[in-house]
Order: structure tokens, then sequence, then C-alpha cells
């Protein structure tokens, strides 16, 4: 289990039609005010009350190797979880675990081991899966080169969104020229100093992408798909690093193109 994590999921809580809705929003922590404060705009005389819930906490429970099912545990304890669901991005994830502030997890999971959020981190970028602002800045990421298609993030059949023309056409086109993939490097990046938007060069020299973010050798970069099974290397102020690129095992077959 990881706590105090990020992500962009709804949760519907409500459990019947007499009972008033609500939805929970899980969102990145370092932008909670700000999301606070946009969702307000949109409120126009409804009574609807939009509050942050900093009375719970957010968890990931990965399985560890040779765990077995662990959604059976999981089951058991479901009336001990405010909410408790498969992670809707990818398989690889795990679930995503809800509780009060203060829960024991051990009494929730039986026999789980509370791990930290580093390790959370180097998981995902691990699996290639990103997450918050920092691996999709606002204004910057796109949705099919970000793989938000691959993770539930993307709908083709209900709107709107700003940029949503533009989305569907690229998806329906089929061409996706650049896309967000786990990265391997030769040296581990010192934390102060990860170059987020370093360029990454072929052998020859020419551009391939560029990094986006990582955790010590692992890391996520915006590659172009055509070099992404070449030698690269990212490009630092005190040198360059070996890097290598590779398709995430929980993609679509026939996805990486």
């Amino acid at each position: 289990c990881f706590p105090d994590l990020v992500g962009v999921t709804f949760f519907r809580l409500h459990q019947s039609a007499e009972e008033e809705p609500h939805i929970l929003l899980e969102c990145d922590n370092g932008v909670l005010e700000a999301l606070h404060k946009h969702l307000k705009l949109y409120k126009i005389r409804r009574k609807v009350n939009i509050a942050p819930c900093l009375d719970l906490s957010l968890w990931a429970v990965l399985p560890r190797e040779g765990a077995g099912d662990i959604a059976s545990s999981l089951t058991q304890c479901a009336d001990q979880a405010l909410v408790l669901t498969p992670d809707p991005r990818t398989e690889v994830m795990g679930w995503r675990l809800i509780t009060k502030k203060g829960a024991n997890l051990s009494e929730i999971i039986p026999g789980s081991h509370t791990g930290n959020t580093e390790d959370y981190h180097r998981h995902r970028y691990k699996q290639g899966i990103p997450e918050g602002v920092k691996d999709l800045p606002p204004g910057v990421a796109l949705p099919l080169e970000s793989n938000l298609a691959y993770m539930n993030g993307v709908s083709f059949t209900k709107g709107c969104y700003i940029g949503q023309e533009l989305t569907a056409r690229t998806h329906h086109v089929g061409v996706i020229r650049k896309r967000l993939l786990p990265v391997r490097l030769s040296a581990p990046l010192p934390r102060d100093s990860t170059p987020e938007g370093a360029e990454i060069l072929t052998q020859a020299g020419k551009s391939a992408g560029k990094f986006r973010a990582g955790r010590g050798e692992l890391g996520i970069a915006l590659l172009r798909l055509a070099n992404a099974n070449e030698p690269l290397s990212l490009n630092l102020a005190g040198g360059k690093v070996k890097l290598t690129a590779s398709i995430p095992q929980w993609w679509p077959k026939n996805s990486g193109k």
C-alpha cells in the first residue's frame, strides 16, 4: 500500500436513487486549490457543495510478486473502506483505496505492507504511467501522445472538452508520431536536478524527444516512435546519459505505432 497519491479519477459515492448524489474527484494535491476555484466557477446558482476532503487518505494497493489473487482479499474488507476499486487506468496499477485519515491498513488488508510514495512512483514510471501535472503539464501534454486513450482517460463518444476536435481527428486518422514511453537511464539522475524537458538525442545527434520526469534511473519521456528502438542519450549540462526506451506490455496489441 502506498499513501498520499495523486490522480484524476471520479468516484460516485451514493448507493441509491433516494440518496443525495456525491461524487469524489481524485486530483493532484499540487493543484487542489486551483481546481477547487475552477469548479466553483461552474456552480452557477446550483445547490452544489464543492469542498476538499481533507479527512480522507488515498492509497494505491499493488500486489507483491507471487502474492496470488489480490482481488479476493480486498473484496473481503470492502466494507471497511470508503472506496475500493480497481485502478481505472490499467491492471498493472492494482487498486485504489480511500479511507478515513489514520485508518489501520493492516486491519483493512490483512498481511499488507505499507510502502513509501517513492516506491509507488518508481513502479508507475517503470510501467510508463503518467500522473499529475508534473508528468502531464497543462497546455503542453496532448491526450493521445500521453496514452490517455489506453487508460480510460479519453472518450470518443461524449464530450465536449477543449481540444476535442483535434483529439478525435488524430484518433480516427490513426497517426500518432510521438508518445510517452518508459525509459531507463544508464545512471541515476540527482533528484534535485531532474532535467524535466531536457532534449533526448539519437546517435546522429538529432532530436528524438524530451525527458518528462522520473525517479533515479527510471522515468518517462515523450519520444518519436520512429526513434524509440535506437540508442538514445539524454542531453545534460554536464554531458550525456545513455537512455533506453521500451513499449509497455499493458498497451493494446499493435499500438506501438
